[in-house]
């Protein structure tokens, strides 16, 4: 199953193409071959209108086509076709004024750095009606993109391993005396290095985390570094170190766990001190169909289309209505429900913007010891 989430190491390769200095991003994929895939029952034909929307296809793709795509191409007679492409052949379209997608489907940190290569177009929120009654916090609206998801960053646990206790915080993944077994974290090729979590096991407040104190991230992480059993790069990895039990804790995508307790391996989450990042829809700049690119932004972002979305994946809305229309059950499973919405806290991409190159740089350093 291709995981909703870029691969780093292709991001890094598109962007790094395309302009030197800029970082990998974490992001939502759309990358791939370069080939685009009809996702609406709706084949066009005479007169037909189409958007062309970037996503990563794959698990995720099949719920956007189930929840979004396919209603939306109902309601409105527009056709909606994915294009799964790389970033510097993307961007290159976008210089030259002949983009083949409207619709870019990513992390608003990867957005920022659209922004930077002048590659989306200003948004007119007038033209998205459903931005009020989806009360989207302000904070994931910028001139160029707005959030819709957010997927979390948190912990895994085996709950078979410590004799019916349960981890609560950092510091508990960082005590191999209370809590036995090896760990499994990620490598900046899966997603931004976990110094956050190395600080907050460090007793620094969650409100206090940024900016980053890189050089005392990294004495923690030093701590734990001979229980690190591997650094995962890809969704699937944590679970499968899990299922097998080579380790008894995994940092995690949060929506990873249910797709794990269905298999029936004894784990749990601990979302305290989760690390939320936001996905989000922007407009390619001199997109060919950017009036139907607006209306699947305005219909994706309505809180009963996430809603639908939720339902269909593991995905968080950025609306807070949405969950309204989620049953009690639906709600409590995920990562965004308003119970535990306080226990983690926001990426502050603009730090990650300045100094995830350095970073990734010191991380990889580190890592070969």
């Amino acid at each position: 199953m291709r995981d909703a989430r870029i691969d780093r190491r292709l991001f890094l390769r598109g962007v790094g193409g395309a302009t030197a200095g800029l970082a990998a991003a974490t992001a939502l994929s759309a990358c791939g071959t370069g080939t685009s895939r009809s996702a609406s029952t709706d084949t066009g034909g005479k007169g037909s209108k189409t958007v062309v929307v970037r996503d990563s296809g794959g698990s995720y793709g099949a719920a956007l086509q189930k929840a979004i795509y396919t209603p939306f191409t109902q309601e409105t007679g527009i056709n909606v076709r994915v294009l799964n492409l790389d970033d510097a052949p993307l961007l290159a379209q976008i210089r030259q004024g002949r983009p083949q997608c409207d619709l870019i489907n990513i992390t608003m940190m990867s957005h920022t750095k659209y922004v930077a290569q002048d590659a989306l177009e200003t948004l007119d929120r007038d033209r998205i009606k459903s931005l009020k009654s989806a009360k989207i916090p302000e904070n994931q609206i910028t001139d160029h993109a707005i959030s819709h998801s957010f997927y979390g960053q948190c912990m895994a646990y085996r709950t078979d391993a410590f004799g019916g206790r349960k981890p609560e915080t950092w510091a508990d993944f960082w005590d191999t005396k209370g809590f036995q077994g090896n760990r499994s974290m990620c490598n900046p090729d899966g997603d931004l290095p976990e110094l956050e979590f190395a600080l907050l096991a460090d007793g620094v407040p969650m409100d206090k985390l940024y900016p980053l104190d890189v050089d005392r991230a990294f004495k923690v992480l030093t701590r734990l570094r001979s229980d690190i059993k591997k650094f995962w790069d890809s969704g699937p990895l944590p679970g499968v170190l899990l299922s097998r039990q080579e380790v008894t804790m995994s940092t995690v995508w949060d929506g990873r766990i249910a797709d794990l307790q269905k298999q029936g391996v004894p784990v749990e989450r601990q979302l305290n001190g989760m690390r939320r990042q936001f996905q989000g829809y922007a407009i390619a700049k001199g997109a060919a169909n950017a009036d139907a690119a607006y209306q699947l932004m305005d219909f994706s972002l309505r809180p009963e289309s996430q809603a639908a979305l939720a339902k269909a994946f593991p995905s968080n809305p950025a609306s807070p209505v949405a969950y309204e229309k989620l049953t009690e059950d639906e709600r409590n499973a995920l990562a965004g429900a308003p119970q535990y919405y306080d226990k983690g806290f926001d990426t502050d991409t603009d730090w990650w913007l300045k100094n995830e190159a350095a970073v990734t740089k010191r991380w990889l350093e580190w890592a070969r010891g």
